[in-house]
Protein backbone atom coordinates (compact mmCIF):
# COMPACT_ATOMS: atom_id res chain seq x y z
CA UNK A 1 0.00 0.00 0.00
CA UNK A 2 1.01 3.08 -1.01
CA UNK A 3 0.76 6.69 1.18
CA UNK A 4 0.07 9.31 -1.16
CA UNK A 5 1.48 13.01 -0.16
CA UNK A 6 -1.84 14.15 1.67
CA UNK A 7 -2.66 11.28 3.63
CA UNK A 8 1.10 11.76 4.96
CA UNK A 9 0.18 15.07 5.42
CA UNK A 10 -2.94 14.20 7.60
CA UNK A 11 -0.99 11.23 9.59
CA UNK A 12 1.77 14.05 10.56
CA UNK A 13 -0.76 16.89 11.86
CA UNK A 14 -2.26 14.39 13.63
CA UNK A 15 0.52 13.34 15.58
CA UNK A 16 1.80 17.15 16.29
CA UNK A 17 -2.09 17.12 17.52
CA UNK A 18 -1.93 14.08 19.75
CA UNK A 19 1.28 14.98 21.06
CA UNK A 20 0.20 18.47 21.81
CA UNK A 21 -2.33 17.15 23.84
CA UNK A 22 -0.42 14.76 25.72
CA UNK A 23 1.98 17.81 26.40
CA UNK A 24 -0.79 19.91 27.54
CA UNK A 25 -2.23 16.98 29.94
CA UNK A 26 1.40 16.24 31.25
CA UNK A 27 1.11 19.96 32.08
CA UNK A 28 -1.58 20.06 34.05
CA UNK A 29 -0.79 16.90 36.25
CA UNK A 30 2.26 18.97 37.07
CA UNK A 31 0.67 21.89 37.41
CA UNK A 32 -1.85 19.99 40.25
CA UNK A 33 0.99 18.00 41.73
CA UNK A 34 2.38 21.50 42.56
CA UNK A 35 0.13 23.32 43.82
CA UNK A 36 -1.23 20.64 46.17
CA UNK A 37 2.48 20.28 47.70
CA UNK A 38 2.57 21.90 51.22
CA UNK A 39 5.81 24.69 51.36
CA UNK A 40 8.30 23.52 53.36
CA UNK A 41 8.37 25.30 56.66
CA UNK A 42 11.33 27.96 57.58
CA UNK A 43 13.51 26.46 60.12
CA UNK A 44 13.32 27.75 63.82
CA UNK A 45 15.85 31.06 64.20
CA UNK A 46 18.16 29.54 66.81
CA UNK A 47 18.55 32.77 68.43
CA UNK A 48 14.94 32.87 69.24
CA UNK A 49 13.85 32.28 72.78
CA UNK A 50 11.67 28.88 73.19
CA UNK A 51 8.43 30.11 74.86
CA UNK A 52 7.67 29.79 78.46
CA UNK A 53 5.07 27.10 79.80
CA UNK A 54 1.57 28.28 80.62
CA UNK A 55 0.96 30.50 84.02
CA UNK A 56 -1.04 27.69 85.49
CA UNK A 57 1.99 25.43 85.27
CA UNK A 58 5.25 27.74 86.09
CA UNK A 59 3.62 28.32 88.89
CA UNK A 60 2.17 25.03 89.97
CA UNK A 61 2.98 23.34 93.54
CA UNK A 62 6.56 21.90 93.36
CA UNK A 63 8.83 19.45 95.55
CA UNK A 64 12.11 20.78 95.65
CA UNK A 65 14.75 19.58 98.52
CA UNK A 66 12.77 17.46 100.47
CA UNK A 67 10.25 20.86 100.80
CA UNK A 68 6.61 21.17 99.20
CA UNK A 69 6.22 24.58 97.70
CA UNK A 70 2.66 25.79 97.45
CA UNK A 71 1.08 26.86 94.03
CA UNK A 72 0.88 30.84 93.17
CA UNK A 73 -2.60 32.35 92.88
CA UNK A 74 -1.40 34.28 89.69
CA UNK A 75 -4.84 35.50 88.81
CA UNK A 76 -4.12 37.67 91.91
CA UNK A 77 -0.83 39.40 90.81
CA UNK A 78 -0.37 42.25 88.13
CA UNK A 79 0.27 40.21 84.85
CA UNK A 80 3.46 42.48 84.46
CA UNK A 81 5.43 40.86 87.36
CA UNK A 82 4.51 37.20 86.27
CA UNK A 83 7.50 35.62 84.24
CA UNK A 84 7.59 36.56 80.52
CA UNK A 85 9.04 36.66 77.67
CA UNK A 86 9.69 40.46 76.28
CA UNK A 87 12.16 42.66 74.19
CA UNK A 88 15.39 43.83 76.04
CA UNK A 89 14.98 46.87 76.85
CA UNK A 90 18.60 46.90 78.29
CA UNK A 91 20.99 46.65 75.83
CA UNK A 92 23.03 44.82 77.68
CA UNK A 93 24.69 41.58 76.53
CA UNK A 94 23.29 37.82 76.90
CA UNK A 95 23.19 36.47 80.37
CA UNK A 96 23.65 39.65 81.71
CA UNK A 97 20.79 40.13 84.68
CA UNK A 98 19.66 43.67 85.11
CA UNK A 99 17.40 44.77 88.13
CA UNK A 100 15.43 47.55 87.90
CA UNK A 101 14.53 48.97 91.21
CA UNK A 102 12.08 51.38 89.39
CA UNK A 103 9.71 49.38 87.72
CA UNK A 104 10.19 46.34 89.96
CA UNK A 105 11.06 44.24 87.44
CA UNK A 106 14.56 41.74 86.79
CA UNK A 107 15.83 40.72 83.24
CA UNK A 108 17.72 38.28 82.32
CA UNK A 109 18.68 38.95 78.89
CA UNK A 110 18.50 36.45 75.99
CA UNK A 111 20.07 36.63 72.38
CA UNK A 112 17.72 37.56 69.81
CA UNK A 113 17.48 41.11 71.33
CA UNK A 114 14.78 39.51 74.25
CA UNK A 115 15.12 39.16 78.18
CA UNK A 116 12.92 37.06 79.98
CA UNK A 117 11.44 39.30 83.05
CA UNK A 118 10.38 38.15 86.44
CA UNK A 119 8.38 40.62 88.83
CA UNK A 120 10.40 41.69 92.31
CA UNK A 121 9.42 42.98 95.20
CA UNK A 122 11.74 44.98 96.90
CA UNK A 123 12.81 46.64 100.88
CA UNK A 124 14.67 49.34 101.80
CA UNK A 125 17.75 47.37 101.14
CA UNK A 126 16.53 46.93 97.49
CA UNK A 127 16.49 51.07 96.78
CA UNK A 128 20.29 51.70 98.58
CA UNK A 129 22.45 49.64 96.58
CA UNK A 130 22.91 50.09 92.69
CA UNK A 131 25.84 49.19 90.45
CA UNK A 132 27.61 46.68 89.05
CA UNK A 133 28.41 43.21 90.91
CA UNK A 134 28.54 39.51 89.74
CA UNK A 135 26.97 36.20 91.31
CA UNK A 136 29.99 35.01 93.27
CA UNK A 137 27.73 31.92 93.95
CA UNK A 138 24.49 30.63 94.55
CA UNK A 139 22.40 28.48 97.20
CA UNK A 140 19.31 26.24 97.15
CA UNK A 141 17.26 26.61 100.52
CA UNK A 142 19.98 28.88 102.36
CA UNK A 143 20.14 29.72 105.80
CA UNK A 144 19.25 32.86 106.97
CA UNK A 145 21.19 34.95 110.07
CA UNK A 146 19.75 37.76 111.58
CA UNK A 147 22.46 40.54 112.34
CA UNK A 148 22.95 41.37 116.11
CA UNK A 149 21.23 44.62 116.16
CA UNK A 150 18.12 43.26 114.50
CA UNK A 151 18.34 40.14 117.18
CA UNK A 152 18.42 43.59 120.04
CA UNK A 153 15.75 44.93 118.65
CA UNK A 154 13.55 41.40 118.13
CA UNK A 155 14.99 39.56 121.28
CA UNK A 156 12.85 36.14 119.88
CA UNK A 157 14.87 35.85 117.02
CA UNK A 158 18.11 35.21 119.06
CA UNK A 159 17.24 30.97 118.24
CA UNK A 160 18.50 32.15 114.88
CA UNK A 161 21.97 33.62 115.74
CA UNK A 162 24.94 33.04 114.02
CA UNK A 163 26.32 31.36 118.02
CA UNK A 164 23.30 29.01 116.92
CA UNK A 165 23.70 27.95 113.40
CA UNK A 166 21.35 30.49 112.02
CA UNK A 167 17.98 29.92 110.45
CA UNK A 168 17.59 26.65 108.24
CA UNK A 169 16.30 26.95 104.94
CA UNK A 170 12.35 25.96 104.55
CA UNK A 171 8.92 27.50 104.03
CA UNK A 172 9.28 30.17 106.24
CA UNK A 173 12.97 31.09 105.64
CA UNK A 174 13.05 35.16 104.26
CA UNK A 175 15.61 33.72 102.05
CA UNK A 176 13.25 31.45 100.41
CA UNK A 177 14.22 28.45 97.87
CA UNK A 178 17.26 30.19 96.86
CA UNK A 179 19.45 32.69 97.07
CA UNK A 180 22.52 34.45 94.63
CA UNK A 181 24.75 36.63 96.82
CA UNK A 182 26.54 39.31 94.68
CA UNK A 183 29.57 40.74 94.90
CA UNK A 184 32.22 42.73 93.85
CA UNK A 185 35.52 41.67 93.47
CA UNK A 186 36.48 39.83 96.43
CA UNK A 187 33.75 42.14 98.51
CA UNK A 188 30.10 41.17 99.43
CA UNK A 189 27.97 43.69 98.75
CA UNK A 190 25.71 42.65 101.10
CA UNK A 191 22.94 42.24 98.28
CA UNK A 192 21.09 39.46 97.53
CA UNK A 193 18.20 37.82 94.82
CA UNK A 194 16.77 35.71 96.60
CA UNK A 195 12.90 33.78 97.10
CA UNK A 196 10.26 34.68 98.91
CA UNK A 197 7.27 32.94 101.09
CA UNK A 198 5.32 35.79 100.62
CA UNK A 199 3.94 36.32 96.62
CA UNK A 200 2.23 38.86 97.33
CA UNK A 201 5.14 41.27 98.23
CA UNK A 202 6.14 40.87 94.35
CA UNK A 203 5.71 44.66 92.28
CA UNK A 204 5.51 46.18 95.86
CA UNK A 205 8.05 47.90 97.83
CA UNK A 206 8.23 46.91 101.64
CA UNK A 207 9.98 47.52 104.88
CA UNK A 208 13.34 45.44 104.65
CA UNK A 209 15.23 43.23 102.47
CA UNK A 210 17.01 42.99 98.91
CA UNK A 211 15.22 41.62 95.82
CA UNK A 212 12.66 38.39 96.26
CA UNK A 213 11.54 36.67 93.69
CA UNK A 214 8.44 34.37 94.00
CA UNK A 215 9.86 31.39 94.91
CA UNK A 216 9.38 29.10 91.55
CA UNK A 217 10.75 32.37 89.95
CA UNK A 218 13.71 32.50 91.49
CA UNK A 219 14.05 28.43 91.02
CA UNK A 220 13.81 29.46 87.26
CA UNK A 221 16.20 32.25 87.31
CA UNK A 222 18.61 30.11 89.51
CA UNK A 223 18.73 27.09 86.75
CA UNK A 224 19.44 29.42 84.14
CA UNK A 225 22.00 31.83 85.40
CA UNK A 226 25.82 30.38 86.30
CA UNK A 227 28.02 31.89 89.27
CA UNK A 228 30.04 34.85 87.95
CA UNK A 229 27.10 36.01 85.75
CA UNK A 230 26.96 40.18 85.93
CA UNK A 231 24.26 41.96 87.50
CA UNK A 232 23.35 45.61 86.80
CA UNK A 233 21.48 46.84 89.25
CA UNK A 234 19.48 50.32 88.46
CA UNK A 235 16.28 52.73 88.74
CA UNK A 236 15.43 52.62 85.58
CA UNK A 237 16.64 50.48 82.42
CA UNK A 238 18.61 51.97 79.85
CA UNK A 239 20.24 54.71 82.17
CA UNK A 240 23.33 53.72 82.87
CA UNK A 241 24.73 54.16 86.66
CA UNK A 242 26.93 56.94 87.08
CA UNK A 243 30.63 55.85 88.28
CA UNK A 244 30.14 57.45 91.40
CA UNK A 245 27.15 55.44 92.39
CA UNK A 246 28.61 51.84 91.55
CA UNK A 247 29.69 51.16 95.68
CA UNK A 248 28.63 48.60 98.21
CA UNK A 249 26.40 50.46 100.53
CA UNK A 250 25.82 48.92 104.23
CA UNK A 251 21.90 47.55 104.23
CA UNK A 252 19.78 48.01 107.25
CA UNK A 253 18.03 45.45 108.04
CA UNK A 254 15.14 46.84 110.10
CA UNK A 255 11.90 44.85 109.67
CA UNK A 256 8.23 45.86 111.68
CA UNK A 257 7.65 43.32 114.57
CA UNK A 258 6.17 39.85 113.82
CA UNK A 259 7.49 40.27 109.71
CA UNK A 260 8.95 37.53 108.18
CA UNK A 261 10.21 39.32 105.32
CA UNK A 262 13.79 40.01 107.26
CA UNK A 263 15.54 40.94 104.31
CA UNK A 264 19.45 39.37 104.22
CA UNK A 265 21.75 38.65 106.68
CA UNK A 266 24.80 41.09 107.32
CA UNK A 267 27.23 37.61 107.55
CA UNK A 268 27.35 34.84 105.49
CA UNK A 269 30.17 33.30 107.06
CA UNK A 270 27.63 30.51 107.97
CA UNK A 271 27.02 29.66 104.23
CA UNK A 272 29.93 29.64 102.03
CA UNK A 273 31.38 26.26 101.68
Amino acid sequence: MFITEIESRRLSRRGFLNAAALGAASIAVSACTTTARRPLEPPFPANVEPPLLDYATMYAPVSDGGFDLPGIPFEKIDPQFLRQIVPDPTGEKPGTIVVDTAGHHLYLVRPGGQAIRYGVGLGRAGFEWSGDAVVQWKQKWPKWTPPDEMIARQPELAKYSADNGGQPGGLTNPLGARALYLFQGNQDTLYRLHGSPEWNSIGKSVSSGCVRLINQDIIDLYDRVPNKTPVIVTAGVGQPVPATNRKAIPIDDGVPEGSILLGAARTISDSIF
